[in-house]
């Protein structure tokens, strides 16, 4: 009870001797006193929730351990303490079925003022140190709650005590049986079905155990700590923590610079080919109008025509891994284009017919090194899901999705599809069903870079024999009257654009 408020006292008895005597004891003691004179009418007056309630065991027209006991078994009321009173029921058998009934205390006329008031007080102190410590368990529960680490505390047997929203929310999304009732459940098959693992519950020791855990498409980091009692372990707290989006970052942040890697030891090998490559072109030439020899001649222009071969591709490698710090006007029959010559050869080696025609298209706006990795992915994963001597069809046309005009760029490949069971997860980071051989993010950054220029990515895919094979369709925006003068401005020497280098 907070200070200044007046204690309200419910006195049910149906004695006005009694009420008289007891109310104005109560009164003198500065408390308030309302007064009842049966169990119903005492029921219908315990609602109106009052400090304490002084209950005579015989009544009128129920007796008084009955009313006791609907009082404490009303949620709404089994809170208030009850102190039952009685000039006729004076035997120990009497005060024992009262206690037993709930009672908070029993007290038998005559009774003294003094002892009634200590009771009195004795009640209430103990129903405010009650209030307070419900509060504070309520505040503590509202904090644990709003935590965002999911929080499980464990017995010794590694029974689930007490967890808090985030960790019920995570066993519900695993898939739990019984996840709306935690408590009291065998933590290892909950770790088991929501981490992959459970060899931390054996930890045992004082000192605190630290991992981390991947299981399926997330990653948690594990904390366990012993939970201890005058010196001795109790259980223990498990706390985990998501950490997926970091360790996404810290893998994308991987990918990235080995692709960047991969590009500059490109470029650099390209750059060192060409040289060499334009003197033996210059040799050929001069070589074939001094040989006489028809076969020399012949052999020669073969030569020369796989160094012009040799001479593309270098090019085609420097364009493909260079970029701007600005989007540019690209044009959509190039970006498929220099995707396209790279694969020819696998293409060929795999007898993998490709059906490619260009098409006058309107230019599209963006980074044209993240537009041919997004590409480069697509066509990737066709290839590898089409059998030898299969076709695969790419095509660029004119599209309008959501009112903007843009180009949509489709691949179809001809190969089984893909399972039912996996397509809601294709474009999960980390997810591949190439095992060692990939990394499970090529879909999941393509669709961040098609989402990152305003486009859009979907697939269909089918299983149907005979008619099998999976289509993916991105939609990349055109260049805008409004967007061509900053992609001019991006052009022009006093723009920050980084300058396509002539080597």
């Amino acid at each position: 009870m907070s200070a200044g408020h007046q204690p309200r006292i419910l006195l049910i008895d149906d004695n006005q001797q009694n009420r008289y005597v007891l109310s104005r004891i109560l009164q003198r003691a500065n408390l308030t006193v309302e007064q009842c004179a049966s169990g119903h009418a005492g029921l219908e007056a315990v609602l109106r929730a009052p400090d304490l309630v002084i209950l005579d065991v015989k009544l009128p027209d129920v007796s008084g351990y009955e009313v006791c006991r609907k009082i404490k078994s009303d949620p709404a009321t089994s809170g208030i303490p009850v102190l039952q009173i009685s000039a006729a029921f004076t035997s120990n058998e009497s005060k024992v079925q009262a206690l037993e009934g709930g009672a908070d205390g029993y007290l038998t006329h005559p009774i003294e003022p003094a002892v009634l008031l200590a009771t009195v007080r004795s009640l209430l102190r103990l129903k405010q140190a009650e209030t307070s410590s419900r509060l504070l368990a309520e505040e503590w529960q509202c904090t644990f709650n709003a935590l965002a680490e999911s929080v499980v505390l464990l017995d010794l047997e590694n029974k689930v005590v007490r967890s808090n929203y985030a960790f019920e929310q995570l066993c519900e999304a695993a898939g739990c049986d019984g996840a709306e009732r935690i408590i009291g459940q065998d933590a290892a098959a909950i770790f088991q079905q929501v981490l992959g693992r459970t060899d931390f519950l054996d930890h045992g020791q004082p000192a605190r155990f630290s991992g981390e855990a991947q299981h399926r498409a997330r990653w948690f980091h594990i904390t366990v700590d012993s939970v201890e009692r005058e010196g001795e372990r109790v259980g223990s707290v498990v706390v985990l923590a998501d950490i997926t989006e970091r360790k996404l970052a810290e893998r994308s942040l991987q990918n990235a610079e080995k692709l960047a890697a991969t590009g500059r030891l490109a470029q650099s090998i390209a750059h060192e080919i060409n040289n060499p490559l334009e003197a033996l072109t210059n040799l050929i030439f001069l070589s074939q109008y001094v040989s006489k020899e028809p076969t020399v001649s012949e052999y020669l222009r073969q030569a020369s025509m796989e160094l012009e071969r040799v001479a593309r591709i270098t090019k085609q490698i420097l364009s493909f891994h260079r970029d701007t710090k600005e989007p540019v006007a690209v044009d959509a029959n190039d970006l498929v284009e220099n995707v396209v010559s790279l694969y020819r050869p696998k293409m060929a080696s795999r007898n993998i017919r490709l059906q490619w025609e260009k098409r006058e298209l309107p230019e599209i706006a963006g980074f044209p090194g993240e537009l041919r990795q997004v590409i480069a992915n697509l066509l990737a994963n066709a290839l590898d899901a089409s059998p030898d001597g299969g076709t695969i069809t790419v095509r660029a046309r004119r599209a309008m999705h959501g009112g903007a005009d843009g180009v949509a760029f489709t691949i179809h490949d001809c190969g089984p599809g893909i399972p039912r069971e996996i397509r809601h997860r294709i474009v999960e980071p980390f997810f591949t069903t190439k095992e060692l051989k990939g990394t499970g993010l090529g879909l999941w950054l393509a669709k961040n870079i098609v989402t990152k220029h305003n486009g859009s990515l979907r697939y269909r895919t089918s299983q149907t024999p005979g008619r099998s094979g999976t289509s993916f369709r991105v939609f990349l925006p055109a260049v805008t009257d409004e967007s061509r003068e900053g992609l001019a401005a991006a052009r022009s020497p006093e723009s920050h654009a980084v300058p396509e280098n002539s080597n």
